[in-house]
């Protein structure tokens, strides 16, 4: 095995840090030229800016998806929970986003028919439509720009570690420690202000291409420096067995043991069944141009999940190489294995390059999920309680603005806010967003479920999770929301308390479905028809929209597009 230093390297890796910032700056401009990429005769509409016109095609939604679903989460936090407690924690993912895609393959392409129909923009629309209740549907906008928030603030979590491990940040005054996530972000919100959804999707090409390429060439380097497979999988294995000083228990888990079983397999369930009711990953598939373009994706993307896997090992590679990942401040930082891997073992050019794609892999995700959680804000609270007569231009500039107030909250929330809080609350949003599942997905399919009933079993999911979340003690620490999983009695073991809320959830909804179709309570107007969820491009019904009401349906311009309407 072989050992590195304990004391923090804090030289600044010159040739890393000029490879970042160049290709930085190129993505940068790339996100600056892409508001002329398929550019429309206005960019003053949510379909244009928050949907890039709705049409892309099957490699621009490859990559964009791909890029919307692998953050920052998964190059740094996935390995480095590999790295510090192994299996249970870490490879669940690979599992999760196996099971992911045929989930997108069934019900994403009916959600993608209805939105062009009515001219949804957000999954707080269809559910405000299909139910008839701005209740409802601001219960599931609120949902999801609370689960994205801390999303978006990991991924200011893995731009530090990449920043920490190249000598920059960690200590000194906030222009020594945070200005360059300042620079970055600052960049980031005026190429998404400028370019709305254009941007990450052409940014996502070079996000890929370079994640691809450090995978691929740390996969086949690195385990033959460190001893061959079957050396890292000892070193993890002696690791993970190890008793924890602290703990009193073992250290993590090599390969998950009998009780361990079901907290792996309901993680990966609910993570599964969360991932695409977050909004960025909603306005991710809205974008595409016709339904089967969601279904080429959806057979596709499993290729991200082999990515993924290996990704995940080396968290093991960096346990057999002697990694240590001391922060700046002097402290043990799991979140800076994987690039502090890379520092130790690769030219400086080419450890650079990683960092770059690392960064890159946070700013993609970051600017869609900035997009998707300010068209949330626009349509379902601003439009739905605040302006009801907006027009698209208005609604255009609101969700701008709204994205610049979500990135500086993101940003507040890592600058002000415990790390490690980042990361349990990014668990969290998952609880949270579950509880959105039987609003959108059984909507998809049928509309037996009272609207007072989904938002009774909504509430309900909610608080359970939320407080089942907080009980749960950090067995170091000693922190709240030390986990994601606790303890049910009823299945014997520890669950993934996501999926037990949304078992209560929807428990909850159909019982008082009974009761209040019983007391005959009002339903609330479905303006969907069942042939809405088949619709596809070329329909007429998908560019000629049912009138409105008030101001908007007096006058002649499409309020998906902001174009002239066709008569």
């Amino acid at each position: 095995m072989i050992t590195a230093a304990v004391a923090p390297d804090t030289s600044v890796n010159g040739v890393a840090l000029t490879i970042v910032i160049v290709l930085f700056l190129g993505v940068t401009v790339i996100g600056f030229m892409a508001s002329r990429w398929r550019r429309a005769a206005t960019m003053d509409s949510l379909d244009e800016w928050g949907l890039g016109g709705r049409g892309f095609g099957n490699w621009v939604t490859w990559f964009l998806i791909g890029g919307d679903i692998y953050t920052a989460y998964t190059f740094i936090a996935v390995p480095a929970a590999m790295f510090a407690t192994g299996a249970v924690t870490g490879f669940f993912a690979v599992p999760y986003t196996i099971v992911l895609y045929p989930i997108i393959f069934i019900f994403m392409s009916r959600l993608w028919s209805v939105s062009h129909r009515h001219g949804y923009v957000t999954p707080a629309d269809f559910v405000g439509g299909r139910y008839g209740s701005k209740s409802l549907s601001l219960a599931v906008a609120g949902t999801g720009i609370l689960a994205t928030m801390p999303y978006i603030a990991l991924q200011l979590v893995g731009i530090q570690a990449v920043l920490e491990v190249m000598g920059i940040g960690g200590t000194g005054n906030i222009i020594q420690k945070d200005l360059p996530l300042f620079l970055a972000f600052a960049v980031l919100a005026a190429y998404t202000y400028s370019s709305g959804l254009r941007a990450p999707a052409l940014i996502a090409f070079v996000k890929d291409i370079l994640i691809y390429l450090v995978i691929f060439v740390a996969v086949v380097y690195l385990p033959a420096k460190v001893g061959g497979w079957d050396s890292i999988f000892s070193a993890a294995e002696a690791k993970m067995t190890a008793t924890n000083e602290v703990t009193g228990v073992a250290q993590g888990s090599f390969i998950p043991g009998p009780g361990q079983y079901m907290p792996y397999w309901t993680l990966a369930l609910g993570s599964a069944m969360a991932l695409f009711m977050y909004p960025h990953s909603i306005t991710a598939v809205l974008s595409t141009k016709n339904r089967n373009v969601i279904r080429r994706n959806a057979s596709l993307l499993p290729a991200y999940s082999l990515l993924l896997g290996l990704l995940a090992l080396l968290g093991f590679v960096a346990i057999a190489a002697g990694t240590m990942p001391i922060a700046l401040d002097g402290t043990v930082n799991p979140q800076l294995a994987i690039p502090q891997l890379f520092e130790d073992f690769f030219p400086a050019w080419f450890a650079g390059i990683a960092f770059a794609a690392i960064a890159i892999g946070a700013l993609v995700p970051a600017a869609i999920m900035s997009i998707a959680a300010a068209n949330l804000f626009t349509r379902n609270i601003y439009r739905d309680f605040i302006r009801p007569e907006a027009t698209p231009k208005q609604e255009a500039k609101v969700s701008k603005l709204a994205s610049l107030v979500v990135k500086v909250g993101a940003l507040v929330f890592v600058l002000f806010l415990d790390r490690t809080l980042a990361l349990n609350f990014q668990l969290l949003g998952g609880i949270w967003i579950l509880q959105t599942f039987p609003a959108i997905v059984f909507g998809l399919y049928t509309r037996w479920f009272h609207r007072w009933a989904l938002l009774a079993g909504w509430a309900v999911g909610m608080t359970y999770g939320t407080w089942t979340a907080y009980n749960v003690l950090n067995p170091v620490t000693g922190k709240h929301f030390g986990g994601a999983v606790a303890e049910l009695p009823i299945f014997g073991g520890r669950v993934y308390i996501a999926l037990t809320a949304f078992v209560i959830n929807l428990v909850i909804a159909a019982v008082l479905t009974v009761v209040l179709r019983a007391m005959k309570a009002p339903e609330g107007v479905d303006r969907t028809e069942p042939s809405d969820f088949l619709a596809d491009a070329g329909d007429p019904r998908v560019s000629d929209l049912p009138p409105l009401t008030g101001d908007e349906a007096a006058g002649s311009t499409d309020r998906r597009t902001g174009r002239p309407r066709e008569r």
